[in-house]
């Protein structure tokens, strides 16, 4: 029985063994090893498009929050579909501008960005700071008075919505660290009115990730246009209007929203609320490549232990945090499917902690030297990647259609110390 690939996640299983698009998982595993992240072009652009799609006709512009999975084939893969990009570094700029990305369509986040930083955003013309505090403010006003340039300036309010996530994953809370108070973004705004060297152009929120409602965004969309009609108000007009990002996606049981559903749904009251000749921001992360990856491992041992079976893969929790950080369920699935009895099993990898787990009580008919791949793993897997007990860090492949291209080589052993050196 042959099935067809899935347009939400380009994985499927084709008599009996699993896919990305038309790439056997086991042919990759044998060409670039494992552990390896695998990602589908094609689910990667349809999720994009499911944005655009339902943005059309408007001004609108979708800056894809490259936290989730900053490689450069995918960011290179979004900026050719016109994506503008969420960013919260100064090293997360230059992979922009590095992917071919447009820095003229780049928001700067985060709670943190350095002189530097600044600089170097302002001398690539990025679209808007998304300004998280007072103190932020005036070192973005002191860094364009020095380079005799104004700032393209939005504010981050806090609207203090409960998204009903992770708690790990909420930022839009009053005890979150991100963003200014609701009550205190007008005095802001007139503080960065007076400023030379500030341009005003938007407002922004983020109320967190993995969300699977809409009534969350509708409550932050209303309070924010409440700020955006106080603002006009005083005189302050903005350019643009930014609902942040968060949309989740499906692991196990969740039923998040279909993209367009959550656009209509923001969308409907902006119009209703006569801002619809504003242009509309939102930065999507993880609704657009989350369920286009996986990550494939290898069994090594089956260990029986006196209360648990244990798989002991190749992957471990530094190459996929979520599990260990978020107790995050991820899909473990045989790549092919084997004759093995089903026993139940931790999947486990040999890193020495032992909260390094990438899956909990699986019922799984495998053997040793059995190929797994871990899917929904294209956000939060390789962008939190690290070397813990020096493990070089997983390849990545980029699958288009029955091609298969390594976009990012497995990490030697020598690399992990290049840049070190001893005592004389």
């Amino acid at each position: 029985m042959t099935s067809h690939p899935s347009r939400a996640t380009g994985f499927h299983r084709r008599d009996g063994a699993l896919h990305c698009e038309s790439v056997p998982l086991a042919t990759i595993a044998a060409r670039f090893g494992t552990p390896t992240y695998v990602y589908s072009r094609a689910a990667i652009l349809d999720a994009y498009h499911a944005y655009a799609d339902a943005l059309a006709g408007r001004r609108a512009l979708i800056c894809y929050a490259m936290k989730a999975n900053p490689s450069l084939a995918v960011l290179n893969l979004l900026a050719r579909a016109g994506s503008g990009f969420d960013i919260v570094s100064g090293g997360e700029l230059a992979r922009v501008i590095a992917a071919g990305g447009d820095p003229r369509k780049v928001v700067f986040s985060g709670v943190g960005k350095t002189a530097a930083e600044i600089e170097a955003a302002l001398r690539a013309q990025i679209l808007c700071f998304n300004l998280e505090s007072v103190d932020e403010l005036d070192s973005v006003q002191a860094v364009a008075a020095r380079l005799g340039v104004k700032a393209p300036v939005s504010v981050r309010t806090n609207p203090d919505v409960d998204p009903k996530t992770h708690p790990y994953i909420t930022t839009g809370l009053k005890q979150n660290k991100f963003g200014v108070a609701y009550g205190e973004t007008l005095a802001l705004y007139r503080r960065a009115a007076a400023l030379p060297n500030i341009e005003i152009v938007g407002i922004d929120c983020h109320i967190g990730s993995q969300i699977t409602e809409v009534a969350p965004y509708v409550d932050a969309a209303e309070r924010i246009l409440d700020l955006v009609e106080a603002l006009s108000r005083e005189g302050i007009e903005l350019a643009h209007i930014d609902f942040g990002g968060g949309l989740g996606i499906t692991y196990r049981d969740e039923t998040p929203p279909a993209t367009g559903e959550l656009i209509a749904a923001i969308l409907a009251r902006v119009q209703a609320r006569g801002h619809g000749h504003r242009q509309v921001l939102f930065e999507p992360g993880r609704s657009i490549v989350g369920r286009a990856g996986a990550l494939l491992t290898r069994v090594g041992i089956l260990k029986r232990g006196e209360e648990k079976n244990f798989a002991i893969v190749d992957a471990a929790m530094n190459d996929l945090m979520r599990p260990a950080l978020y107790q995050a369920w991820m899909d473990v699935q045989p790549v092919t499917p084997g004759s093995a009895p089903i026993a139940r099993y931790d999947v486990v990898g040999p890193v020495c902690e032992s909260g390094d787990w990438l899956a909990r009580d699986r019922n799984l008919a495998i053997a040793e030297s059995d190929l797994l791949a871990i899917l929904g793993a294209g956000a939060y897997g390789m962008s939190m990647a690290s070397n813990y007990n020096s493990r070089g860090r997983a390849a990545e492949v980029m699958v288009d259609g029955d091609r298969a291209y390594e976009v990012r080589r497995r990490e030697t052993v020598e690399e992990l110390f290049a840049g070190e050196s001893v005592l004389p």
